[in-house]
């Protein structure tokens, strides 16, 4: 169920990792600060010097800047997943995981001594500006809805628009923000640099959703007259969409990694309730009804972790994996969130008991199945690759 090690650094890590998480992170579960609808500002410093003190803050990214192979990657995050804090306390979190490896494959050297350094040291936050409300047609799943302006005035860019679910918001001191740029027919985007608190960045409130597990929740803000210089401008004018592309599936994947590691920890917790608990005169786990739910999530376990090595893999060979990383997002959210449902039916009221570990993986993994990307639009927008590909394959066999 755990992603093997495809390297001896990354064991060395990992193994520090998980004994960090479970040793350190865990008995953090229950403190008062992380039990409300985000983790809130002293616990995340006070567990992030934990990490740092152990050489452990943001593990995946060297002292050099270079990364850890994706491969490697999984076997890492997965591990800081044992935890809902885990990520948190490692850097290894959405959105600033996401936002790092964008940074780092695009950002010109001054922006990344500006932008990523205090990133990468896990002393600053990150968000990512880009869903809007759906009320006003803004844009979602379907980014070409972009309706967030960016104006071009000298060597300023104006950028005027309202966005939502705004991770880690609220606290956060580097912004990357989509806006829409250019005229005509054509929907181009350009991403802009923004330091935060911004004055013309208005946090309008936090939304509260239900999964609680990162700092700064999810906010609703407007953004009035934001004057940005061109030096802020992210790569190319008009790449937006296609630095999107950069991230997004190694950001997926990195959502399904930490989450294979919260399922495996709540399958766990499962296991352990069904050894000790008796009714009817047995074990739990000798109740069949029982046995099978946890075999059946052994079986989602071992597949997803096979699913997020192949797509890893996938782009360690340089391929923007869009088509494989959607399929193992679509499965692996699926896949998990069945975990977590058995776990909590297993365990009946202490499953559903707010404040346990297995009752968050379940609020958590729900939610996931909606992030980067809801399982319906990739499954979507996978049947038009099977049937471009089918009807290219009848067309070359000359099918009638």
């Amino acid at each position: 169920m755990f992603i093997p090690y495809p390297s001896d650094r990354s064991r060395d890590i990992g193994e520090r990792v998980e004994a960090f998480v479970r040793q350190v992170v865990v008995p953090y579960e229950r403190d008062p600060r992380c039990l409300g609808h985000e983790p809130e500002a002293d616990l995340v410093l006070e567990l992030r010097e934990k990490a740092r003190a152990e050489g452990l803050m943001t593990p995946h990214i060297f002292a050099d800047g270079q990364h850890m192979t994706q491969l490697e990657t999984a076997a890492v995050l997965q591990r800081s997943g044992l935890s809902p804090l885990g990520p948190v306390a490692l850097n290894t979190m959405a959105p600033d995981e996401g936002n790092m490896y964008l940074l780092g494959k695009v950002a010109t050297e001054a922006q990344k001594r500006h932008f990523l350094d205090k990133l990468v040291s896990g002393r600053a936050r990150s968000a990512f500006f880009m869903t809007e409300p759906w009320d006003k047609g803004g844009a979602g799943s379907d980014p070409s809805m972009l309706q967030t302006t960016a104006v071009q005035d000298g060597d300023d860019w104006v950028i005027n628009g309202r966005k939502i679910f705004i991770t880690g918001a609220h606290g956060a001191e580097v912004g990357i923000v989509m806006a829409r740029t250019g005229t005509g027919d054509r929907v181009q985007a350009t991403m802009f640099l923004v330091d935060l608190p911004h004055p013309q960045i208005h946090l309008d409130k936090v939304v509260h959703t239900i999964d609680n597990s990162m700092p700064g929740g999810h906010a609703l803000v407007t953004l009035r007259d934001l004057r940005v210089p061109s030096a802020n401008v992210l790569g190319e004018i008009h790449e937006g969409f296609r630095y999107a592309q950069v991230r997004l599936s190694p950001a997926r994947l990195s959502h399904c990694m930490r989450w294979l590691g919260s399922a495996v920890r709540a399958h766990e917790i499962a296991c352990d309730y069904a050894v000790q608990r008796q009714a009817f005169g047995k074990l739990l786990i000798d109740h069949e009804g029982v046995g099978f739910k946890l075999v059946d999530n052994q079986i989602d376990l071992h597949q997803a972790a096979l699913l997020i090595a192949w797509c890893a893999g996938e782009l360690d060979t340089g391929s923007l994996a869009t088509t494989e990383s959607s399929l193992t997002k679509a499965s692996v959210a699926e896949a998990l969130f069945r975990v977590a449902d058995r776990c909590v039916q297993v365990m009946g009221g202490a499953g559903l008991s707010q404040g346990s570990v297995v009752e968050q993986v379940f609020r958590e993994t729900r939610a996931f199945r909606v992030y980067d990307g809801p399982t319906e639009v990739h499954k979507w927008s996978l049947a038009k690759k099977i049937k471009h590909a089918t009807l290219d394959r009848r067309a070359a066999q000359g099918a009638g």
